[in-house]
């Protein structure tokens, strides 16, 4: 992974690297819209806090880490999604076509990948929030998809164990310790890495028919 400078410490003009959560939905709106939803208005990034809780890792495992709790809070983004979809339970994946908690319509069943978009912007349009986490970052005014880097997404084996994390997001955001191991799990399958230019073709299979 390559990115900026630490997020709210450059000089003027600096781009930072900034980890946005999304879902397959989100994506699919970005592509038609030309715009990456911001979900909150908030991102994952290399902050001061963050480099302080790891003060011997690389620029490249910093990096890692923002976009791992990026990764969960797409978890968060999933749940939310099935709630809205769906009958208000995390026990299906199948909904009504509505619109999303990114802005975007949701389809009748929302692929269980975990989605984050990296992205290049204007360190002035970006604040950390340390109150809030680590790595959270605020990120003000609209992103381009030019401005995406790279987009990650879960291949189709992790289904099952992100199908397993969004049921129990909540309980490990409150410190249950059974939920955090099957949150755990799924942060075992790492997310692939895809040129935002290929990110069409992904779509094209998962809409083909069978």
């Amino acid at each position: 992974m390559t990115g900026g400078d630490q997020a709210g410490g450059g000089a003027a003009g600096t781009r930072v690297r900034v980890y946005l959560p999304s879902t397959m939905s989100g994506i699919r709106g970005a592509l038609a819209s030309g715009a990456v939803p911001v979900a909150g208005g908030y991102g994952f990034a290399v902050t001061e806090p963050l480099r302080l809780e790891y003060p011997d890792w690389s620029e490249e495992d910093l990096e890692y880490v923002a976009m791992q709790d990026a990764s969960r809070a797409s978890l968060r983004l999933l749940a939310a999604v099935l709630e809205e979809g769906g009958d208000g339970h995390r026990d299906g994946w199948a909904g009504d076509a509505a619109s999303g908690v990114l802005g975007v319509a949701v389809p009748a069943a929302e692929p269980p990948l975990r989605v984050v978009v990296a992205v290049d912007v204007d360190d002035a349009a970006v604040r950390p929030r340390p109150e809030l986490d680590r790595a959270v970052v605020a990120v003000a005014g609209a992103v381009e998809w030019s401005q995406v880097a790279a987009v990650h997404i879960d291949g189709a084996d992790a289904g099952p164990a992100v199908r397993d994390a969004v049921a129990v997001i909540d309980a490990a955001d409150l410190g249950d310790d059974d939920a955090e191991f099957v949150l755990g799990s799924v942060e075992d399958f790492d997310l692939a890495w895809y040129a935002p230019g290929e990110v069409v073709y992904l779509w094209e299979e998962l809409d083909a028919p069978g």
